[in-house]
């Protein structure tokens, strides 16, 4: 099984043969920031820190969008939700709303969390059970949302 570092790199690949500008582009960004974050803390990126990455990088997409949606730069929105379409493929498959829910109840019973200030707990049982597979800031608001009821 291939990691998903050399999963990035032939897909780098494909799209210099097929030119595909776009899509090229964003794989480099990655690798770049890949690189970057192996380089400042001096270790190799397994999978796991990698969609750290990879998160973080479509984290900033989002909140770039919101930005040029209120300067109404509707070109940059369009090259960013690219850019988000690209780095989305290699999230792993991402939650029904049905099995997040279900995994929200399971924390909150393993955890015995009774108010919002019980959310840190909550939000530390999840997060290795969720990741990549869920927004965590969607998490978080409905954790919020099923503690303050």
């Amino acid at each position: 099984m291939t990691t998903l570092k050399e999963r990035i790199v032939a897909e780098m690949k494909e799209a210099m043969r097929a030119k595909e500008a776009v899509r090229l582009d964003t794989i480099r960004l990655l690798r770049a920031a890949i690189q970057r974050r192996e380089i400042d803390e001096r270790v190799e990126l397994g999978d796991e820190e990698v969609l750290a990455v990879i998160q973080k990088m479509i984290k900033q997409g989002r909140d770039s969008i919101t930005q040029f949606e209120q300067g109404a730069r509707d070109d940059l929105v369009q090259k960013e939700a690219t850019m988000l379409a690209v780095l989305e493929t290699y999230l792993p498959e991402q939650l029904a709303e049905g099995e997040l829910t279900e995994l929200i109840n399971k924390a909150l019973n393993e955890t015995d969390a009774q108010s919002v200030r019980d959310m840190g707990k909550v939000m530390g049982w999840l997060k290795p059970h969720v990741q990549g597979r869920a927004d965590m800031g969607t998490v978080s608001n409905a954790i919020k949302q099923k503690l303050s009821a």
